[in-house]
């Protein structure tokens, strides 16, 4: 590890350099990479002057203790061992933790689409719920949402609404929420009480620049038609929905919901350009784990990571098998302790690999 560490140091003071450089400040994404690359750099530094701190002072406290003979100055200097020991084994952990690279995904915006899966109407509802926990946790953490497409039921439900939240580590904190989440609750369609089980698809794409991805014209068909859907003063009247079709992949985005089919076709370009870009990062993250089975899930959209219980007020989360018994201020947007545990664990899984490596 200290070998790392001084290559890495040696690296540190060559980006003290070249973020001063005229030329490398004029190109803003090669300094945009550096400044990040600089700042993770700089804590790894701090914390690394932390260890060699106080692997110092444990060697001289081991050397005080073996060398005296008053018995009082002993007796103190084996309490701040203790101490010291603490110290260093933390900070030792928190140099693998930043030794591990940072994905450059994290600090993305995302684009979510949530999807009413098995369970018809009562899927589409939770669909809704879910939408409505993101929002309040996004409030929360002062991010901004906007609704890029929504497809709803005469009941308020959704079969499907996609959306973006912009904000500080947006895909590092949601990433993990990618896959079915099943719901257990009577239904307000029932009328007989019996619990009904439904399931909502949640699908987390990080946001991509247009630089990121290419999209050429001929490789779109784009069909403007009128827009359905319960309500609105534009619907069944102007041509203003697009639906926009990727020929190579036969992805498909549709949106409707502006008055305007020109911002319509902004909107769904966005949708496409991050689902294209997603595509992209799954193949490379697929080449990566070929070998390993990740704990906290691949993202598969066919994976069930989360159980809403309604009647037990029971939220359990299935990769890292935690169960809270708060589904009531989960649904209100207190789904920070879910978020949380899940990014330890793969933090945790990482750090493993990289020690298996």
């Amino acid at each position: 590890m200290h070998d790392k560490l001084q290559r890495l140091r040696l690296r540190f003071t060559e980006l003290e350099t070249e973020i001063q450089d005229p030329d490398i400040i004029r190109d803003q994404k090669k300094y945009r990479d550096i400044m990040r690359e600089h700042a993770h750099l700089s804590a790894l530094m701090d914390e690394y002057s932390r260890y060699c701190e106080t692997e110092k002072a444990l060697a001289d406290t081991r050397e005080l203790i073996h060398e005296t003979d008053d018995a009082e100055m002993k007796a103190m200097a084996k309490e701040e061992l203790h101490e010291l020991e603490q110290r260093f084994e933390d900070s030792e952990k928190q140099l693998k933790v930043l030794l591990i690279p940072p994905d450059p995904l994290e600090e993305k915006n995302i684009i979510m689409e949530i999807r009413g899966g098995t369970g018809g109407e009562e899927a589409a509802l939770f669909a809704a719920d879910l939408f409505r926990m993101y929002v309040r946790y996004a409030e929360k953490k002062n991010w901004k949402h906007e609704v890029l497409s929504v497809n709803e039921t005469g009941l308020g439900g959704f079969k499907e609404i996609s959306f973006s939240i912009s904000g500080k580590y947006v895909y590092g904190s949601l990433r993990y929420e990618s896959g079915v989440h099943r719901v257990q609750r009577v239904p307000e369609t029932e009328g007989s009480g019996r619990i009904h089980t439904s399931a909502v698809t949640v699908a987390v794409l990080p946001e991509a620049e247009e630089t990121e991805i290419d999209i050429k014209q001929e490789d779109l068909r784009i069909d403007v038609m009128r827009a359905g859907g319960p309500g609105g003063q534009c619907v069944n009247t102007t041509d203003s929905a697009v639906r926009l079709t990727h020929l190579p992949t036969g992805l498909v985005v549709i949106c409707q919901d502006e008055k305007s089919q020109i911002k319509n076709k902004a909107k769904a370009m966005r949708v496409l350009r991050s689902r294209l870009f997603d595509l992209e990062e799954e193949k490379k993250a697929s080449e990566r784990a070929a070998n390993r089975k990740s704990q906290v899930g691949t993202g598969d959209r066919s994976e069930r990571i989360r159980t809403y219980n309604f009647p037990q007020n029971r939220v359990t989360d299935h990769r890292i098998n935690l169960t809270l018994y708060k589904l009531d201020l989960v649904m209100q947007g207190e789904v920070g302790e879910l978020i949380e545990a899940l990014y330890i664990a793969a933090r945790e899984e990482q750090l493993s690999s990289a020690h298996e490596e």
